[in-house]
This record gives C-alpha cells, sequence and structure tokens, in this order.
C-alpha cells in the first residue's frame, strides 16, 4: 500500500504529518470520501468541486487545483493496483509554523495545505442490509442554521462518530440529525430522502441553487445523483422543509452516501416504515443508481485507453 501525500507516494509508516499541521493542533481541514469502481472514481470532479468550495468559502484556501488533484487521485489507485477501493482525500490548513506574513496588518496569513490521498478496499456491506433495511435513531444534539461550517466535510467529525456509535448500541445503523428548529436535516454520515404519493422529498443542501445558503446539509454527491436518477425516471422531486411527522407518515426512506450509495430504512426509533421492507422506489433507484456507476466508470476506463494499449 502506498500513500499520496504533499505530492510523493510513500508507505503508510513514512506518510507524516506535522505535529504543529492544523488538522491535528485545530481540526482545520476537510475531506472527501469517494467510490472507485473499475479503476476509476464515480463523479471524482463533483466531489473535487465540493471541496473547494468549502475550501473557498470557509476561507481555508483561495485556489485549489482540480485537474491535477484528479490526477493525483488516479495514479494513487495505479499504484495500488485498486479497482475497487475506497478514497479518501483529506486537507487541511498545513502546518502552523509555516504561516505566511502572520499577524501583518490588512493581509491575511497564507499556508501551503497538507493534502493527502489514501486508498483502501471498499468496506463490506452484507446484502441483507440492502434486501431488509435499517433502521435508524435520532441523535440528541441539534444542528444550527446558524452555523457557518455546518454542511461542510470538515475533519471535525466526534459529533457525528459519537451519535453512530449511541445508535449502535440502541440497535440501529445510522443516527438521523434535526435542526434547532426541529427539521429533518441529514444522517451522520448520510443524506436523507422519504418517499409519499410517489414523490421524493429531501432536505435543502448547503446549496444556492435550492435555496438553502444556511441549511447544515451537506450537497453529497450520491444524492445529487439519486436526484438525478429520479427525474430521469420522470418521478417527481421536491426539496423542502421536513418533519418527524413526515418521516413517521412516509411511505419509503431511504439514505445515501459515496459508500452505500442508496441504503433503505425501514424502521425510525420504535415506529415502522413501509411495513418494515424496503420501498419499491428505493429499490429502483438503487438498482439505476449501481447501473450508473457501472456504466460510467467503465466509460471513465475506456476514455484513458491510448490507441497503443
Amino acid at each position: 500500500m502506498k500513500v499520496w501525500i504533499n505530492g510523493r507516494f510513500v508507505p503508510p509508516h513514512e506518510a507524516q504529518v506535522s505535529l504543529f499541521d492544523a488538522g491535528f493542533q485545530h481540526g482545520v481541514g476537510l475531506f472527501a470520501t469517494m467510490s472507485a469502481r473499475n479503476g476509476c472514481i464515480f463523479r471524482v470532479m463533483s466531489h473535487l468541486e465540493r471541496i473547494k468550495a468549502s475550501a473557498v468559502q470557509l476561507g481555508l484556501l483561495e485556489v485549489l487545483q482540480l485537474e491535477p488533484l484528479a490526477d493525483a487521485i488516479e495514479l494513487t489507485l495505479v499504484e495500488n493496483n485498486a479497482t475497487e477501493a475506497r478514497v479518501r482525500l483529506t486537507l487541511t490548513a498545513g502546518d502552523l509554523r509555516m504561516l505566511k506574513s502572520p499577524g501583518v496588518v490588512g493581509e491575511s496569513p497564507r499556508n501551503d495545505p497538507t493534502i493527502a490521498i489514501v486508498v483502501q478496499p471498499p468496506t463490506p456491506y452484507p446484502a441483507e442490509l440492502f434486501e431488509r433495511g435499517i433502521r435508524v435513531c435520532v441523535a440528541e444534539p441539534r444542528l444550527s442554521t446558524q452555523d457557518p461550517f455546518a454542511g461542510h466535510k470538515t475533519i471535525w467529525y466526534w459529533p457525528r462518530l459519537a451519535e453512530l456509535q449511541r445508535a449502535a448500541a440502541r440497535g440501529c445503523s445510522e443516527a438521523l440529525f434535526f435542526t434547532t428548529s426541529n427539521r429533518v436535516a441529514s444522517g451522520a454520515v448520510s443524506n436523507l430522502f422519504l418517499v409519499k404519493d410517489g414523490v421524493l422529498c429531501t432536505p435543502r443542501a448547503r446549496d444556492a441553487s435550492e435555496g438553502g445558503a444556511n441549511s447544515p446539509v451537506l450537497p453529497g454527491v450520491t444524492r445529487a445523483v439519486a436526484i438525478e436518477c429520479a427525474q430521469d425516471d420522470g418521478t417527481e422531486v421536491q426539496v423542502h422543509d421536513l418533519t418527524i411527522d413526515d418521516l413517521l407518515d412516509a411511505d419509503e426512506i431511504f439514505l445515501t452516501n459515496s459508500s452505500w450509495g442508496i441504503l433503505p430504512v425501514v424502521g425510525v426509533e420504535e415506529s415502522s416504515i413501509a411495513g418494515g421492507s424496503p420501498g419499491e422506489m428505493t429499490m429502483r433507484l438503487r438498482a439505476k443508481y449501481l447501473d450508473l456507476v457501472q456504466s460510467e466508470t467503465l466509460q471513465s476506463q475506456a476514455d484513458r485507453v491510448t490507441p497503443d494499449e
């Protein structure tokens, strides 16, 4: 296994980050988790465009070149001879000792970021998880629409991991976060959808196109693909506020992220959804999503092959 860090490949035990790195010291950083199929990342530029937007909006970086970063991810897959993989890109503000022009009035301090790419085997999910669905519980903390860092995938993930642990202790596979105004936000590591009377609904994400500039919901890449798949099928998609009553009254619920794709939910707390079985639209969208991942990554693979090969 080789790790790509700041432009070079090293064995994992040599992939060192300074004790003074802003990510280690203060949790100043962002990350993206991507899935590789057929030796290619599915929708790699969507992941990179999102992390760049977050980096700029949060003041982490002013410029991030995406094409070289996409090339580095591809090279890391090749270096590790990986065709099916879980890929994590981590971006921090870098070594705090190397800050340029610290404390100069009228000049913003700038630093060289730390960028790391790690390729690992994909997370194995048992088939029954998708065939039977999962149960979820409600997380204790609430997300604030006034928090400018909510809705971005920062490396400060402790609150979400803690809620996942609490959920597991209760026999649930995911924890659902609500806002301070008791609106549905997302799962700890996922976006949420529900189906009601044939209409697909999801909370607004932090995306100007959805009117969710202050939303604490991450604009997930798989979330966007699920919406795309539904609209291609002629399904009406509504993006608006949802409540706990909407969840409990839903015909179907499913969650999305880049690791598991589309995952059916059959229970919220003690309440069953859709009679306790995955819904028809959920399974149809999951099948379409898997087909899309397969076709696009195969096409990306073919596009990389030169005539000489």
